[in-house]
Parts: structure tokens; C-alpha cells; sequence
């Protein structure tokens, strides 16, 4: 499940998560389910347990998507990628200033 982990802590989520499933049929709507589970629970928004259904619906398999944990390897890649890019724009820098340097002792 991704959204806000440093608000909400999983515990929280799971329950809520479970809470909808539990009552869903109780209410007229599953919207209305998460309304009412959110305003129990006090989750700022029903967007929010809105979010974290779905995304406990993608890690299940139950609809398609990028899982929690793909996403999550695929960001660590991309910070990767980013610092090796930094790294190779510096190392290409200073490949270069030394070049030059030795080029100018060498004349």
C-alpha cells in the first residue's frame, strides 16, 4: 500500500482497509462504507482509505496495477540511475580537466 506512511501508521491502514470489507454491505455503496469507516477512525480524508484499497487490491492481484513493491524498487532504480549520472558528470569533468592539465605540462 503506498499514500502517507509517516501520518498513518500500517496498523491503522490494515484495520481501516479491513473495516470496509467487513461492513461493506451494510451501506448502500462501498463509498459510502469508506466514508463512514474514515470518519470512525479519524483519517483525514475518505480519499485517502479510498487510495489505500486500491492499492491493497493491486498487491493482492485483485485489480490490475504496479504493485506496492514494484513501485518502490522501481524508485530506488531511478535514485540509483540519478547518482550514477551525478557521478559520471563529475568523473567526465574532472577526466577532462586532467587531460587539459597534462596537455598543457606536455607543450
Amino acid at each position: 500500500m503506498s499514500g502517507s506512511p509517516k501520518r498513518y501508521p500500517p496498523e491503522l491502514r490494515e484495520r481501516a482497509v479491513r473495516m470496509v470489507v467487513e461492513v461493506r454491505d451494510d451501506y448502500k455503496s462501498e463509498w459510502a462504507a469508506i466514508e463512514s469507516v474514515s470518519d470512525k477512525l479519524g483519517i483525514g480524508s475518505a480519499e485517502t482509505l479510498r487510495n489505500w484499497i486500491r492499492c491493497g487490491q493491486v498487491d493482492t492481484g485483485q485489480r490490475p496495477g504496479v504493485t506496492s513493491e514494484a513501485a518502490e524498487e522501481l524508485r530506488k532504480l531511478r535514485t540509483e540511475v540519478r547518482e550514477l549520472k551525478r557521478a559520471n558528470a563529475i568523473l567526465k569533468s574532472a577526466s577532462t580537466f586532467f587531460a587539459a592539465e597534462l596537455d598543457r605540462h606536455n607543450k
